[in-house]
């Protein structure tokens, strides 16, 4: 059974906001109340929370779907919705989140850090807060936004200063059960180290954190073994501890082509040249392993290595070795650039910044923006005087001087919003803005006139259902 789990793909949905109330005050001896709808509720977010008493990614790997609630919509007597609640996910610490393509969102370190994963919808007005001296009893509200969802790619990468890498049955795991507190079950046989595991060393006044992954073989960069799995949460680490058996049963084996096999794995998974190594020579309490250790240091050495002698289970050597990976560790902290408070930028808008963009494609035109996609989806199409309403807030946005600019004639059509989810219309610059040309609360006489890129296509489609007629006609049997 799975008790460990460091990636996990997760599909999450924030709420919707909730649409506003279109409503009127009634009551006794008030005939004209005026609008009184309340506004929608906001969607809540779906939030990342790195929680440092969480240390795998399990639960999602059995639930991966996740949505938030979202708001209630708004009501009568100016009553607005109740927001929708936030979903918090916590997750361990040194948590990388990233799209479906490999792209990095965020890298989550520390406990308390958050990242909204998805972005709850806005809730939509009422036709209170759209009351103005213009249209003072509005018959419309505007529809709550949709909550984004979406994909998105947790991975666990152990936060650790020190990492221990080796081959199976290396001694690693007995290494840091005596270096630390940590319990990592220990046994005789390879593979034993399923997951890995963390341990806190102090030495002197320096206080660290030693990782143990499982045991690396050739070709694990390739995902032989466990090793490509698990190779990912040596990134982090500040120095890499190459744990050498100097005791292997395996007659072909000897430390240094362990070495050099571990080593060209590393290479092979990249990212990891610039880590200082050290040498541990484990199970010297061994009279063959104190030989062959003996044999194989003057090499070691050679090549540039800091070398230790060590057993853990006589506990030669650990004090020597402590402290050294204790001094690398301070070293490489004090070389990492000091963290600033985060400053506070503040990009204002270009003064000829319209918000949104005119692109003349094929056949039509496309309007981009967020405000312009944004009043689309807010808009309830099958009320004309919120599409009356949302003609007014795009002609004064500007975009009908922009379609003009670009060469947009009456009846083309317009289309607004990206490809996967855009509202088509004709254009008709001679529509006038205004409310003072409405008729009944929900009504928009401005859309009584004919449409003529709807008329051309339905003489387009008389014309071919002629031809095709004829066709039958004089088709053979």
């Amino acid at each position: 059974m799975t008790t460990f789990v460091d990636r996990v793909e997760l599909h999450v949905a924030a709420g919707n906001g909730g649409h506003g109330c279109a409503s009127v005050h009634r009551e006794k001896f008030k005939p004209l109340g005026g609008p009184d709808g309340g506004n929608g509720g906001r969607g809540g977010d779906v939030i990342l929370v790195v929680d440092q008493s969480v240390t795998t990614l399990l639960d999602y790997h059995h639930s991966p779907h996740r949505k938030a609630t979202n708001g209630k919509p708004g009501e009568g007597g100016n009553r607005s919705g109740k927001d929708g609640t936030d979903l918090v996910l916590p997750v361990p610490d040194g948590t990388v989140v990233l799209d479906k393509k490999g792209n990095v969102l965020a890298d989550l370190i520390g406990q308390g850090t958050t990242y909204i994963a998805a972005q709850g919808g806005r809730g939509g007005l009422g036709n209170a807060a759209l009351a103005s001296p213009r249209r003072k009893a509005p018959g419309f509200a505007l529809l709550g936004e949709p909550g984004h969802s979406g994909d998105v790619v947790l991975e666990l990468k152990t936060v650790a200063d020190v990492a221990l890498v080796g081959y199976p049955s290396a001694g690693k795991s007995s290494l840091i059960s005596v270096l630390s507190a940590a319990k990592p079950k220990i046994a005789d046989y390879p593979f034993t180290t399923l997951v890995p595991n963390l341990g806190v060393v102090t030495a002197g006044s320096t206080v660290y954190t030693i990782a143990d992954v499982p045991g690396l073989i050739p070709g694990a960069s390739q995902g032989k073994g466990l090793g490509l799995e698990f190779l990912r949460h040596v990134e982090r680490c500040s120095v890499l501890v190459h744990v050498l058996d100097t005791a292997a049963l395996e007659s072909e084996r000897d430390p240094l082509t362990d070495l050099d096999v571990i080593e060209a794995e590393l290479a092979q998974y990249g990212g990891l040249d610039d880590r200082p190594r050290v040498v541990v020579l484990n199970k010297v309490d061994i009279p063959d392993g104190q030989d062959l250790a003996d044999i194989v240091r003057p090499d070691l050495e050679a090549r540039g290595y800091q070398v230790f002698e060590v057993s853990a289970v006589a506990h030669l050597g650990l004090k020597e070795l402590s402290f050294a990976l204790a001094k690398i560790v301070a070293e490489a902290r004090a070389a990492k650039p000091k963290e600033e408070a985060t400053r506070i930028v503040i990009r204002p808008k270009a003064v000829d910044d319209a918000g949104f963009t005119v692109v003349a494609e094929e056949g039509f035109y496309r309007v981009l923006g967020e405000k312009p996609e944004r009043w689309v989806r807010q808009t309830d199409f099958a009320n004309d005087e919120a599409v009356g309403y949302l003609a007014d807030r795009l002609a004064r946005l500007g975009v009908e001087e922009q379609l003009m600019k670009a060469g947009a004639r009456s009846g083309d059509e317009v289309v607004i919003g990206p490809e996967d989810n855009a509202v088509v219309f004709d254009w008709e610059p001679s529509i006038a803005t205004g409310a003072e040309m409405l008729g009944r609360r929900g009504e928009d006489h401005r859309f009584d006139a004919p449409r003529p890129a709807a008329q051309r296509r339905r003489e387009r489609d008389a014309e071919r259902d002629e031809v095709e007629q004829e066709f039958d006609a004089f088709k053979p049997f």
